[in-house]
């Protein structure tokens, strides 16, 4: 993985951030679960916290495969975004292609509308990173 990749996706995560009150740190994940890029919503990137662990990014990946699999079930079409709703906030998880996916941590005070329409145009920005980032490699 190029660093200026991850670089790119940090600063998509960061404007998302700086877009939206109420979040608590966003992670791009692969669907294998790896941690594909991470911003922890206090500015520091790649540092200890919950959201760039391997265990949200193993999460959020499995949350996006059984939505995939009920969604496929009840003949109800792809997944367009997965709330968890908890009592002291929540997680977002929305597909960034067919490979990748967005999972933001979002407290209580979060306007959940706001957050949704951000995240789609994030989750948009993020997959054309890596769809270019993919071909690069391929003309290789």
């Amino acid at each position: 993985m190029a660093e200026y990749r991850v670089q790119v996706l940090e600063d998509i995560l960061r404007r998302l951030h700086k877009s939206v009150d109420g979040l608590h740190g966003t992670v791009v994940v692969s669907i294998e679960g790896f941690v594909v890029a991470a911003y922890s919503g206090d500015g520091r990137s790649h540092v200890s916290n919950p959201v760039d662990s391997p265990q949200i990014a193993a999460m959020a990946a499995a949350i996006i495969a059984l939505g995939e699999r009920v969604l496929g079930r009840l003949s109800s079409g792809e997944i367009d975004r997965i709330l968890l709703d908890g009592t002291e906030g929540g997680i977002i998880v929305v597909p960034a292609g067919p490979d990748a996916a967005l999972a933001t941590m979002v407290g209580k005070e979060a306007k959940l509308g706001l957050v949704m329409h951000e995240l789609r145009r994030t989750s948009r920005e993020v997959y054309k990173v890596l769809v270019r980032t993919a071909e690069e490699e391929v003309a290789r």
